[in-house]
């Protein structure tokens, strides 16, 4: 999406976890992404489940697009990425009744004024990603 819109992408995996995949406390968490959110033009890719505070950055976005994809795929592509911790495959299992109601609370509630695209599987994906190129004049 970076490449397609020219917006600078901002991945908050990288930002978050310190050294030894240790969270950043709460607070912290906060003001990076109200600094984060202050500039004028960007992506940010990421949930963090329950380490997350995402009310700050939903309340400066303009657009959320919401990978609503099945537990079964993403624990496919996750056993494909890397090797996750236990805390990460508990978190993935408690996915679909736990956070992502969780989540879409937090949309409805923080981003009433942001365009909502719930993406359920990669077709749809793939056709919002040509939408955008479509719309800055590019093809996907």
């Amino acid at each position: 999406m970076g490449e397609i819109t020219g917006l600078p992408v901002i991945e908050l995996d990288k930002i978050f976890w310190q050294p030894d995949l240790i969270a950043a406390p709460p607070e912290q968490w906060a003001q990076i992404q109200q600094k984060l959110a202050a500039q004028e033009r960007w992506i940010m890719d990421g949930d963090l489940g329950p380490y997350d505070a995402v009310e700050v950055r939903l309340r400066a976005a303009d657009m959320v697009v919401f990978l609503d994809f099945s537990m079964l795929r993403c624990a496919w592509r996750a056993v494909r990425r890397s090797r996750e911790r236990a805390d990460f495959w508990q978190w993935l299992l408690a996915y679909r009744w736990k956070s992502r109601p969780s989540l879409l609370r937090a949309i409805a509630r923080h981003a009433g004024a942001a365009e909502l695209r719930r993406l359920r599987n990669p077709q749809e994906l793939q056709r919002f990603v040509a939408e955008i190129a479509n719309a800055v004049g590019l093809s996907a």
